[in-house]
């Protein structure tokens, strides 16, 4: 093997490994891809919510980019794209940061936990640290709850229901 060769060879295994090691990072999304997440519930004090997700790498696998239907009026009348999300692995600190933009101005942000299979998000919301939980059930099922999560238990659920999917065309993004 020449030098040339062999400096080739070596630029191919790093540029390999640095690809891997960027995907691993958000590897837990893999399942998500590619699927149209549905899921319908209550709220605790009664109103509905409905909500489609769909997930796609980008920027090389770097980023998980989220888009979700919802209501988007605050008489729940109207269903339509309400989030762009974005998931992105901090080499710093060694977190999955996430941002969530709704149609209403607002941005919601923080931290993803990894346990197993399930993501774990928290936030700060008002006054308050919520977490919303994708529990893997299967390639297909997961249980979502969102509430108060303290030390690995649940202090108080604000809801509790599936998402469930279906292969996405992914012609909406």
């Amino acid at each position: 093997m020449t030098i040339k060769t062999f400096k080739i060879f070596l630029l191919i295994v790093i540029i390999s490994i640095s690809t891997q090691s960027q995907e691993t990072d958000l590897s837990i999304f893999k399942n998500l891809i590619g699927k149209k997440w549905k899921a319908e519930g209550k709220w605790g004090d009664g109103t509905v919510f409905k909500q489609e997700t769909i997930f796609k790498f980008d920027l090389d696998n770097t980023l998980v980019i989220t888009r979700s239907k919802g209501f988007v009026d605050p008489k729940q009348t109207k269903y339509g794209w309400r989030n762009h999300g974005i998931r992105k692995f901090d080499k710093e600190t060694k977190t999955i940061k996430f941002w969530e933009f709704d149609i209403f101005g607002g941005v919601t942000e923080g931290a993803i936990t990894v346990d197993g299979k399930n993501l774990i998000y928290q936030y700060q919301y008002g006054k308050s640290i919520v977490t919303d939980m994708w529990e893997y059930v299967n390639d297909h099922t997961y249980n979502f709850k969102v509430g108060e999560y303290v030390d690995s238990k649940w202090k108080q659920v604000y809801l509790e229901t599936k998402f469930k999917a279906k292969k996405s065309d992914n012609s909406a993004h």
